[in-house]
Parts: structure tokens; C-alpha cells; sequence
């Protein structure tokens, strides 16, 4: 898709907007969460990913209005020339508008899916991506009290990518597995 928002400026602005801290790490663990999706869908891993890099752009300045979160952002980029179908999938990724397309049922599924998926890592005795199998996911996945932000429908709403729910949690770990450094995983 065309637009003239790089990759690299899109992670200086995340760094201006949001700071380093967790919400940064949970911003790129989405990014890594929906190339990994693209890549399994032969979707752009690069517009996915970058998708998944701005999609809380303005959490810090719209985390006590929840109905402006995902507007700001994209009041931010207008000038980046953002395709249409990228904003839909942010906007509905907090559930602003109904999901329609791969790309949005892919960000409205990778975003909890990332937090559950740390929460797993975080209950290993190393505390580390690496060990959780797709059998541990799944048995927290049951447990509505474990990880109880990450919302299970939007996690389960993978199948509306033609993935199971097992397979996603790899695909997303996968992708995870690839910046573990900055994810401290």
C-alpha cells in the first residue's frame, strides 16, 4: 500500500508519543504479531506491521476518553497519506467501527492476543518466550481469570482469518520470538 509513512518514522513518533516503556513494548510486540500474520496470510508483512506499530499511537493522550482513542492518531497522520482500509482496521481495533476486512480481524485479534501471550512468558519459571507451547496457551486461554485484559473473543475472532486458535497463538508467538530483546522476553 502507498503512503509515505516509513517505518522509521512511524517508531521515531511512537518513541515522541508514547516513551519507552510497556506500552511501547506491547506496541511492538503488535507490530511483530501482525507481520507474522500477514506473512502466514501472504499479506504485506511491511503495511501489516506498520499497521500494528501506530495503532495506539495516541493511547497516552486518549487513555481517559476511550471514544477519541485511534481519532487522534489519525488527526496526526493525515499528511502520511494512510490508505483508508488502515484506519478502519485502527479504529476498529478498540471496536470504534464493526471489522470487515483481513487486516481489521487481524489487528482486533493480534492486539490482546500479544498481552496474553506475555502473561504466558510471565508464569514460566524463565520468564521467557521461548518455552510456552501451544498446549499451555491454550489451557490459560480457559482460564478467564488468567490475563483477564486480553479480551477472549477478540483473541478467538482469529477464525475469522481461517486460523485456529492454537495455530494463531504460534503465528503470534513466532513473531514475538523475533524482537524478544526489546521485548525483555
Amino acid at each position: 500500500m502507498e503512503t509515505t509513512l516509513t517505518r522509521d518514522a512511524a517508531y521515531q513518533l511512537v518513541l515522541e508519543k508514547i516513551g519507552r516503556n510497556n506500552l511501547l513494548k506491547h506496541i511492538l510486540a503488535v507490530e511483530a504479531g501482525m507481520r507474522a500474520v500477514a506473512r502466514k496470510l501472504g499479506e504485506d508483512e511491511d503495511y501489516w506491521g506498520l499497521v500494528g506499530l501506530i495503532h495506539d499511537l495516541d493511547y497516552n493522550e486518549t487513555k481517559d476518553d476511550a471514544p477519541r482513542h485511534t481519532y487522534v492518531t489519525q488527526e496526526w497522520l493525515e499528511s502520511y497519506g494512510l490508505p483508508d482500509d488502515a484506519w478502519r482496521a485502527i479504529h476498529a481495533h478498540p471496536g470504534h467501527v464493526p471489522c470487515e476486512s483481513t487486516l481489521d480481524w487481524a489487528l482486533y485479534s493480534v492486539d490482546p492476543t500479544t498481552g496474553f501471550i506475555v502473561a504466558c512468558a510471565l508464569m514460566h519459571p524463565d520468564k521467557k518466550l521461548a518455552p510456552i507451547d501451544e498446549e499451555f496457551m491454550l489451557r490459560r486461554f480457559k482460564e478467564k481469570r488468567f490475563a483477564a485484559g486480553a479480551t477472549r473473543e477478540n483473541m478467538a475472532a482469529c477464525s475469522r482469518l481461517g486460523l485456529e486458535l492454537g495455530e494463531f497463538l504460534i503465528i503470534v508467538k513466532s513473531g514475538m520470538m523475533t524482537i524478544t530483546d526489546e521485548l525483555g522476553l
